[in-house]
């Protein structure tokens, strides 16, 4: 058993399935309209924006002054040497507050919250999309679930995390007082439910694009800005599109749900759903169409070992500590899902820009009992199928048990020399192998060739088949 500490840090790690964590949207057909007739679509507010807010990592979060503070789970990893920055600025202004249904429910609520952005340091590098993630609140604080910084640095992508709900919040408040102290989106407590939370995420992405003021891109220019959010977040974002926006100014290009719901509502904007083996347990789906896709990856869990690996030394940072689990199976699928992902964006972009429609995935199969048919190494069947799946060295699955979110971790289980050499009689064999699948994904989309070749590399640096 672990400790009530540790069960809130396990969250980290395990971001709870959108509909466990996250309001209910109205129930509408998908496709159709959304609400009814209600206020006439409002304008989003452009807050005011002010930073960078001193300090950097080594400090101490309780220093008194916020010169010797540093944000919360600031990155680890040499922006620097990337040609890459991470800032933080304040944000703050008037919000209205809608409830999950789409109702207004306040309006012109005064807030203050946080952003941090890691971009690149010169425009030549930027790509011209941002990638505007809400913070994931699982775990009881913000949790940046979507920075995955090979990925977003080698396209070129400016991150930005926002601090839009209450949970989330609080937590910074009591972590460094100096620094977080006077954030509250909460209206002084009125509306602790995120009523705010949707306005504040969009007055951010208004924000974005402002030309007047402190400018937290710096001299970068947004063309195109998405959405972004995984699982609890997801969530927020999928009432947000559905019962919202339809109320209030369009102030994001596309939308990006990761490991978690997605819109029924078919709107201007595009949607992009990416979803894990673990997130697929019914065979009810919304089907693509020309504002809306679908993709299911074989093998990869909610929450998976490239994220775990990142995040462990930040909390151990942090937090004073870092998690750990007791599970069934030893846990965290290593099928890399954040490559599926990034291929996304980059479709989601295009599509945005220039028109041209993603293309659309096979579904993972599933029994009338809604459990998953496996072959016979014990590997789910359908769904996009990367080289970790197609040319496996071990058993990854998006399932398992145990205590507390073990169910959201998935399963690695390696194999054995003896079946390696059954199933790769030469290395040369091996690494063909590999290049034929990834060659094969990246043709159809669903892998980026900077990831293909990273496979490869790892390949051929391997032990299979030299027996």
């Amino acid at each position: 058993m672990i400790s009530s500490r540790t069960s809130r840090i396990l969250l980290c790690g395990a971001l709870a399935v959108g509909v466990a964590a996250a309001p209910p949207a109205a129930a509408t057909t998908p496709g159709a309209p959304g609400p009814g007739p209600g206020p006439a679509p409002g304008r989003v507010g452009t807050p005011v924006v002010q930073g960078p807010i001193p300090g950097t990592v080594p400090g101490d979060p309780k220093a008194s002054d916020v010169r010797d503070t540093y944000p919360w789970m600031s990155t680890n990893v040499d922006l620097a040497s990337a040609g890459y920055v991470e800032q933080e600025f304040y944000v703050s202004g008037k919000a209205d507050g809608y409830s999950v249904t789409g109702e207004r429910v306040a309006s012109g609520v005064p807030y203050k919250t946080r952003v941090i952005v890691r971009r690149p340091a010169h425009p030549a590098r930027f790509n011209g999309t941002v990638l505007a993630e809400w913070q994931n609140v699982t775990a009881g604080y913000d949790l940046d679930a979507l920075w995955s910084a090979e990925q977003i640095i080698r396209g070129g992508y400016a991150w930005v995390g926002v601090s839009a709900q209450r949970v989330g919040v609080d937590q910074l408040r009591g972590w460094s007082p100096a620094r977080y102290g006077g954030l509250d989106v909460t209206g002084g407590g009125r509306f602790t439910a995120d009523e705010l939370s949707y306005d504040v995420y969009a007055q951010v992405a208004k924000a974005l694009r402002a030309e007047k003021g402190v400018r937290p891109l710096g001299g970068l220019k947004a063309r195109t800005v998405l959405a972004v959010g995984a699982s609890q977040s997801a969530g927020r974002m999928t009432v947000y599109y559905d019962n919202i926006l339809p109320r209030t100014e369009a102030v994001f290009d596309g939308f990006a749900t990761i490991v978690g719901s997605a819109p029924s509502r078919k709107g201007a904007e595009p949607v992009f759903q990416v979803l894990s083996e673990t997130d697929v347990r019914s065979p009810a789906r919304r089907g693509d169409d020309e504002r809306f896709r679908r993709w299911e990856v074989a093998g990869t869990a909610h929450s998976g070992w490239n994220g775990q690996e990142y995040r462990r030394p930040i909390l151990r940072r942090d937090l004073g500590e870092a998690p750990s689990y007791d599970c069934e199976q030893p846990p965290w699928s290593r099928v890399p899902l954040h490559h599926v992902v990034a291929a996304s964006y980059a479709h989601l972009t295009r599509w945005i820009e220039r028109g041209i429609r993603p293309p659309s995935a096979p579904p993972l199969e599933l029994n009338a009992d809604g459990t998953k048919p496996r072959d016979e190494l014990g590997l789910a069947l359908g769904g996009i199928r990367l080289s970790q799946v197609e040319v496996p060295t071990a058993l990854n699955t998006g399932d398992n048990s145990g205590e507390t979110f073990c169910r959201l971790f998935g399963t690695h289980v390696p194999f054995g020399r003896a079946q390696l050499d059954r199933l790769y009689p030469s290395h040369g064999r091996y690494v063909a192998a590999v290049a034929k699948a990834d060659r094969r994904n990246v043709r159809a989309g669903y892998l980026l060739p900077g990831d293909a070749l990273q496979n490869l590399r790892d390949a051929a640096a391997s032990d299979v088949g030299r027996s």
